[in-house]
């Protein structure tokens, strides 16, 4: 299925797949520091709750 996704001519070109992945990349790199603390929020109040118990 996936062989034929690729192989399809009216699917994404390669050059656009890498093109998106850089984009996602990018974003990441730029946006790490907010990823990183909604990431540990999350965490910290999941141990809080934990404590709670």
């Amino acid at each position: 299925m996936l062989k034929a996704f690729l192989l399809d001519e009216e699917a994404l070109t390669s050059v656009e797949v890498v093109l998106l992945l850089l984009v996602l990349v990018g974003l990441v790199l730029v946006f790490k520091n907010e990823i990183t603390g909604i990431i540990d929020g999350v965490f910290q109040k999941i141990r809080h709750k934990e404590q709670q118990m």
